[in-house]
């Protein structure tokens, strides 16, 4: 272990597509290494793939014998099932397999009195959150009738995050170690089975959807430890958006817009939700508050789709877009190329509207594409605000938040400032911080700065007539595909 003089924390973000691994001081949060690794693609995966990468990502980091305390953030809601000797049943589900989608319907329904919406909000009441396929109980579901071999073996059932805590305490197959499990709220509250606003698992729902109670880790707050090992100090770790926001800092009324593959609003609220229309999902943070959340299914790759189309690079498209009127004239670029999912249309697809000779120009198209990401950005948004939540700040982060059409139009569009922070490790970020918090034993979560913040704001005030467009342009869209 490490001096007195300087404690390092590790933190760890085990992502659907690679492992990274931050190691930082523990006070100042200064980096001080840093490695990753890949994971394997497709929708599910032998958890052993994981812990693989996650050596690799640690030796890239330079080992963890100088480091005092570590934890793990992961991909939300996947499910690990262990049988009574805590090995691997069959290979995890990922969020991003939707092979339970039917499995989701079922169980809405079966929840309700018969009424339209009432499977909704009896689920919404219950969990804070409608059921989708990303959610471990419609993976439950799905085991228990697809495989019943398998789900007759079934001992406990883990996220990705608490199986990689697990095995780095040393438990894994053969251990007897089932009972030493744990989790976290926030990734708690992204299975089905967990009240976040009374702190509870519903194993009413557990056993609604596997037929059967099983073991679950036990919810452990965000400065407590959950094991240590040789010296090694464990924190309770964190689903990935709830170590993001961690990472960046946000705290209430802050409002994290990430541009990923798809596009996820989240803001940090004292109060819990309840939203049976599915828009936002209740999660709860990584610092014992909540996490709104409200997802679109169509980010980065509107802009990829757009640039493809015109042959431009991002960087080039980005000047089209800035050369472009706000407001494009008129031109409207609804952005549903894989469907949506706010509002919940899976089937739904992508149009332009108010198409005039005018502005039928390269330009044009590039400024209404962003103009279009960022308006199905600010329906989240406005989903969040319908639940009560608290929006003073804006952060933007992810891989669109780099380009800078993005980042000048994001104001006029989203109607407050926006302040986009360095690119960085952000999920990785969080869980070294509530390392940090857990090794330090203080009240909150040490205050790490944030590097390179820069905030814009809408030169000319918001674009007039855009987002009433837009809305016009989405309910014609929506109309037409019934």
């Amino acid at each position: 272990m490490t001096s007195t003089s300087q404690q390092l924390v590790a933190g760890v973000d085990s992502s659907t597509q690679s492992c990274k691994v931050v190691i930082r001081d523990a006070r100042t949060g200064a980096l001080v290494r840093f490695g990753s690794a890949p994971h394997p693609n497709g929708t599910e995966v032998d958890p052993e793939a994981w812990w693989d990468a996650l050596q690799v990502a640690i030796g890239a980091a330079g080992g963890l014998d100088d480091v005092d305390a570590v934890s793990v953030g992961g991909q939300q809601h996947g499910m690990v099932a262990l049988d009574a000797d805590g090995a691997v049943v069959r290979p995890a589900l990922l969020w991003n397999d939707t092979r339970s989608a039917q499995a989701a319907l079922d169980l809405i329904a079966e929840l309700g009195d018969g009424t339209p919406g009432s499977g909704e909000r009896a689920w919404a009441q219950a969990t804070g959150s409608v059921p989708v396929a990303s959610y471990t109980i419609t993976k439950l579901r799905w085991l228990a009738e697809h495989e019943p071999q398998n789900a007759a073996r079934v001992e406990a059932v883990a996220l990705p995050h608490d199986w990689l805590t697990w095995r780095l305490a040393g438990d894994g197959p053969g251990t007897d170690g089932l009972s030493r499990l744990t989790t976290d709220r926030s990734d708690a509250s992204g299975t089905g089975y967990f009240d976040a606003a009374r702190n509870a698992y519903r194993f009413d729902l557990l056993e609604r959807a596997f037929g059967r109670r099983i073991g679950v880790p036990a919810v452990i707050g965000p400065s407590e430890q959950a094991r240590s090992r040789d010296g090694l100090v464990l924190g309770a770790g964190a689903g990935d958006n709830a170590g993001a926001a961690l990472g960046l800092g946000l705290g209430r009324g802050d409002v994290a817009i990430s541009i990923g593959t798809s596009g996820v609003v989240s803001a940090v609220s004292q109060t819990p939700t309840a939203d049976a229309s599915g828009l936002v999902s209740g999660f709860a943070d990584a610092t014992g508050l909540f996490l709104p959340l409200a997802a679109t299914l169509n980010g980065s790759r509107v802009l990829d789709a757009m640039g493809t189309l015109l042959g431009r690079p991002h960087r080039e498209l980005a000047e089209l877009a800035l050369s472009a009127p706000a407001g494009s004239d008129g031109l409207v670029l609804v952005p549903y190329f894989e469907g949506e999912r706010t509002p919940n249309r899976p089937d739904a697809t992508g149009a332009i509207h108010g198409v005039r000779l005018q502005n039928t120009t390269p330009a044009h198209l590039a400024r209404a594409a962003v103009e279009g990401l960022l308006c199905g950005l600010a329906d989240g948004l406005d989903a969040l605000r319908g639940q009560n939540a608290e929006v003073d700040r804006i952060v933007l982060i992810g891989g669109a938040a780099q380009s800078e059409a993005v980042r000048r139009i994001a104001p006029s569009v989203l109607g407050l400032d926006v302040t986009v922070p360095k690119p960085g490790e952000y999920v990785a970020d969080g869980a070294a911080r509530q390392a940090a918090w857990v090794l330090l034993g203080e009240d909150e979560a040490p205050r790490w700065p944030l590097a390179g913040e820069q905030t814009y704001s809408a030169e000319t005030g918001v674009t007039p007539g855009l987002r009433e467009r837009y809305a016009l342009a989405r309910e014609l869209t929506l109309t037409a595909e019934r």
